[in-house]
């Protein structure tokens, strides 16, 4: 079966992602495969709106196939390099597409999950969405305009997502600005119906309700308001709270340098999400020559020992180690938006 299906279905563009073995995790053929599709409904006077949905009862998205991004760590084909090429082009187009785009964020939607549904018009989370961006655990960051993203959200909100990699339900989904609408699960098929013939936002509101209530309105959540990591850290101590011990432990196991990377990303994050995705991609690019990447992908989903053995102490860090390297210019090309700007030219005749 292909990993991608598209139907018409009256005024409604439906794309499945059809990888739900795999939790339904993106590949470069499936970012094409959307993003193609979307260019195409871009001027249909017959698609009036378009949803996107994940296969199986487990998974919107789980991210972006990590184990292949190992192996190519360990060859260095540039198989990577054109992921995020592709997928980082993917996550603008959804941004700026001109129009509605519903994303059905049901079961797991982390990483590059976030990417094809946070940058939509229309955000849908249900009682089973667990949503993050986990990435400091496996050595990287949350890319696919993840900084963009969080750096929004609420200063301590944002942080504790971005520098944890804790999951998060329906109500701190919407919190933290990645979602804005609630539905049942049991009511996705009808509003999917529903989005053939009405128009989105009386569809969406028809089925719309309140989420039980999250924990990132809790005391302890302001310890990421402070200055530096350290203080983070010795702020959270201080908590008696199970969620706040949580946190502490998903901060001292995520990849120090991990952490100070997705700190200063959060710090320079603008209104640009194309500026945004560029330091992205120069930074995804240089981390994979760091080995705490390689490490962390080998621990999580390689060996599965989860004994991940750090390149450098959280206290340890020098400014440079920290940052600089990882925002160098690229030795091959940097990112750009030729694919989705040359598409839309050649779509809309100009």
């Amino acid at each position: 079966m292909p990993e991608i299906l598209t139907q018409r279905r009256g005024h409604l563009g439906l794309i499945t992602l059809n990888r739900p073995k795999s939790l339904n995790a993106l590949n470069t053929d499936m970012c094409r495969a959307i993003l193609d599709a979307l260019l195409q409904w871009r001027d249909d006077p017959e698609i009036e709106h378009v949803a996107v949905v994940g296969a199986g009862d487990r998974a919107f998205c789980a991210g972006g196939d990590i184990v292949a991004i190992y192996q190519d760590i360990l060859e260095r084909n540039g198989s990577s390099e054109e992921f995020w090429r592709v997928e980082y082009q993917l996550n603008v187009l959804i941004d700026e597409y001109p129009k509605p785009y519903i994303a059905f964020m049901d079961g797991i939607v982390l990483g590059g999950g976030i990417g094809i549904s946070a940058h939509g018009s229309h955000r849908i989370v249900t009682e089973t969405s667990r949503c993050g961006m986990p990435e400091v655990g496996i050595g990287f960051f949350p890319d696919v305009g993840g900084t963009h993203l969080l750096s929004r959200a609420p200063r301590a909100a944002g942080r504790l997502a971005a520098l944890t990699g804790m999951k998060f339900g329906a109500a701190d989904t919407m919190a933290l600005g990645l979602a804005d609408t609630y539905v049942l699960q049991k009511d996705l098929a009808a509003l999917l119906e529903a989005l053939r013939t009405e128009p989105v936002d009386r569809a969406v509101s028809r089925f719309a309700g309140i989420p039980e209530a999250g924990y990132l309105h809790e005391e302890w959540v302001q310890s990421f308001s402070e200055p530096s990591i350290p203080a983070v850290a010795a702020e959270l101590s201080e908590f008696e709270n199970p969620r706040a011990a949580a946190a502490l432990a998903a901060l001292e196991a995520a990849c120090p340098s991990s952490v100070r990377l997705v700190d200063e990303l959060l710090r320079d994050a603008g209104a640009d999400l194309r500026a945004d995705l560029a330091r992205e991609f120069r930074a995804a690019v240089h981390r994979l020559d760091d080995p705490d990447f390689a490490e962390g992908i080998r621990a999580a989903v390689i060996d599965k020992d989860r004994k991940r053995q750090w390149n450098e102490p959280l206290e340890n860090l020098s400014p440079e180690q920290r940052t600089a390297r990882h925002f160098r210019p690229l030795a091959g090309s940097e990112l750009n938006f030729t694919l989705i700007d040359q598409g839309l030219c050649e779509k809309s005749g100009r």
